[in-house]
């Protein structure tokens, strides 16, 4: 024969469903599988009070039960005449089924910590190699006093006396279409199952206070503005030992005086003389990698490129760097000696270049300024 309902929850047949409910909450955690790991008989008695409280606690079931016993909750055919889910109970006070697959939720326990955010300046240079930069930021660190529980010294968090510690709270209202039940978080403990009765003098029971707090940013090569790195763990604490929340550093770069940077290259500018182009040279240029020997080979033309290999900016995927181009800008010089301009006309008549007399050239000049 099954086991009386009544005698399960240790309670007289008269019991007010308030009775009900507290002799279901300290039967159930008595025989919860959680308190009583690997033990069969504590999961099997548990199930039974779940049961009972589920039939007692529902005024139709209770009254069939109270004039038939167990008979009375089957149908004609020998089928449970009273369908109700042990699913509902669970939630309700442990936050889910144990026997579904899955463990009870229990309380939500203390919430993550606030995620901050902060704005790292580098150098073009520190961008393109990484860097390891020290930043300062406020963020909120765990009391030392209380050691983050939010609780006096000596002191603990207790059972939630609202929810009994299950962080959650179960309204019953009857509709049109029946009873509805909603379950929300505790109000009370704010769905953490526990409540201070003494709160930390130094932080006033939240577990925390503002820092500022030195940490060190590890900026991998090749980084460029808009980049985000993301500091697991790095923000503010959570209330009462909660989990700590992310920290964000936005990376802005500084524009760079030589180099431009397009993807994982790097193009500079080189100047030459109109000398050095046509009858070639060797330029030394400081590189972001130091000083590099630039060959400029004769005949150079405006706008040629000289390209060295795996001097431009690292890739992200880690293999190699990509290169480092250099435009040519010929330079025309602005004034020639006397000595300087007959030497290059000397080359302009060998190589029959047709060029105009320097004097006939001022005389028009000023005829032309005269007439305006």
């Amino acid at each position: 024969m099954p086991a009386d309902y009544y005698d399960l929850l240790d309670v007289g047949r008269d019991a007010t469903p308030d009775e009900l409910k507290r002799a279901y909450r300290r039967k159930a955690r008595e025989h919860h599988p959680d308190a009583n790991p690997g033990d069969d008989r504590a999961e099997a008695r548990f199930k039974e009070i779940s049961e009972a409280y589920a039939v007692l606690s529902d005024e139709n079931a209770r009254a069939r039960y109270d004039q038939f016993g167990h008979e009375g909750l089957r149908g004609p055919g020998g089928g449970a005449g009273f369908d109700f889910d042990l699913n509902d109970i669970f939630d309700s006070f442990f936050g889910g089924n144990p026997f579904r697959g899955a463990r009870s939720r229990g309380p939500a326990g203390p919430p993550r910590g606030d995620d901050h955010e902060t704005v790292v300046d580098l150098d073009f240079s520190e961008a393109i190699f990484g860097v390891d930069r020290t930043i300062e930021v406020r963020t909120l660190v765990a009391c030392d006093d209380c050691e983050g529980s939010g609780a006096a010294p000596g002191t603990a968090p207790v059972v939630c006396s609202a929810c009994g510690g299950a962080g959650q709270v179960r309204q019953v209202r009857q509709s049109l279409l029946g009873q509805m039940v909603t379950t929300a978080p505790c109000g009370r403990c704010r769905g953490m199952g526990e409540e201070i009765a003494e709160p930390c003098s130094r932080c006033r029971g939240d577990g925390r206070r503002a820092e500022r707090v030195s940490l060190v940013v590890r900026v991998p090569p090749g980084v460029d503005t808009g980049a985000t790195l993301r500091l697991s763990g790095r923000g503010s604490v959570g209330p009462r030992g909660g989990p700590a929340g992310d920290l964000y550093v936005h990376l802005r770069v500084a524009e760079s005086e030589v180099f431009v940077r397009q993807g994982d290259s790097l193009v500079a500018e080189l100047k030459v003389t109109m000398f050095q182009a046509a009858l070639g040279a060797s330029v030394e240029f400081s590189t972001l990698d130091g000083p590099q020997e630039l060959v400029v080979v004769p005949g150079t033309q405006p706008d040629d490129t000289i390209r060295l290999s795996g001097l431009g900016v690292p890739r992200a995927n880690g293999r190699g760097r990509g290169d480092l181009h250099f435009v040519v800008r010929v330079e025309i010089p602005a004034r020639l000696s006397e000595t300087e301009a007959a030497k290059l006309r000397e080359v302009a008549v060998e190589r029959g270049e047709n060029i105009a007399d320097c004097d006939e050239l001022r005389t028009r000049r000023r005829k032309r300024r005269a007439k305006h």
